[in-house]
């Protein structure tokens, strides 16, 4: 009987297993280091993403205002809707982009697209007169000014260092 010295699929001596355990090694490595080159979606990046963008916001308050700001990067003041009721402030859009890309090897399209709605209760009813939005360079600031008896009761409180 002549022995081979190719590796069997169907053998069971362990002369094959170094044999296919490097393969499946260099396999491995090979799609790790593809899985690096191509970005994935991170979903502790996007928490409760659910196919709608979240935009972030930076909330202030001084004694007769508050202030309101949206990053909306991509997304243009005509696509950005502001609106009030009674305490609340809501802010609803939509984002859509395309980038196309071609080459004498290659044609490339990416599209993205998703709304947005964020509503944010105030302590106070909102006189919608009392409310500036102004938008530039993707970011929205509302400023809502508080009503008279409101801004009346807020009072700054020193903060003395403990000794």
């Amino acid at each position: 009987m002549t022995r081979s010295f190719l590796p069997s699929l169907f053998s069971n001596e362990k002369s094959d297993a170094p044999v296919f355990h490097s393969l499946h090694k260099e396999i491995d490595r090979v799609f790790d280091e593809f899985k690096g080159l191509v970005p994935r979606f991170d979903p502790e990046r996007f928490p409760g993403f659910n196919g709608q963008i979240v935009p972030r916001l930076n909330l202030s308050e001084t004694e007769d205002a508050v202030e309101i700001t949206a990053e909306l990067p991509g997304v243009g003041e005509d696509e950005v809707d502001v609106s009030v009721s009674s305490n609340v402030l809501t802010l609803k859009g939509e984002k859509s982009a395309k980038k196309e890309e071609k080459d004498k090897d290659y044609h490339v399209v990416e599209r993205s697209y998703g709304s947005f709605a964020r509503t944010i209760p105030l302590s106070f009813d909102i006189n919608p007169d009392e409310v500036d939005a102004k938008f530039s360079n993707g970011v929205l600031t509302i400023t809502i000014r508080k009503p008279p008896e409101i801004a009346a009761k807020t009072k700054k409180i020193a903060v003395s260092k403990d000794n």
